[in-house]
């Protein structure tokens, strides 16, 4: 079982920044396919930035090039660096991570697994026009 912490959400202005971070319970997890996904309300959930244990990385396209997504091994904990936030970014943020997810699916779309994928309860980002 893993645990995911997510921390670091809050109440932005539109250009302003945020860093997002996730506290894996366990050294493992840090080392496999690991991600950030959100959900506006009224929508589908979304995947927003993933790595994998090779420290690769993909990005939505409405992300790319604000948002950086990145881990500390020692530290067991991801991160998703928010620069230039936009009021449609305003999300329930959830990082997530899955043991069996190859770095092939990794960097181009996943969701977590019943059985080897496992999410966070989830950090509220508001931004304001």
């Amino acid at each position: 079982q893993v645990q995911l912490v997510e921390s670091g959400g809050g109440s932005v202005q539109a250009g302003g920044s945020l860093t997002l971070s996730c506290a894996a319970s366990t050294f493992t997890a840090i080392d496999n396919c690991m991600g950030w996904f959100r959900q506006a309300p009224g929508k589908e959930r979304e995947q927003v930035a993933s790595i994998d244990h090779g420290d690769d990385t993909m990005y939505a396209d409405s992300v790319s090039g604000r948002f950086t997504i990145s881990k500390d091994n020692a530290q067991n904990t991801l991160y998703l660096q928010m620069n230039n936030l936009k009021p449609e970014d305003t999300a329930m943020y959830y990082c997530a991570v899955d043991k069996l997810v190859p770095s092939s699916r990794c960097l181009t779309g996943w969701t977590p697994s019943p059985v080897f994928g496992f999410w966070g309860q989830g950090t509220q980002v508001t931004v304001s026009s």
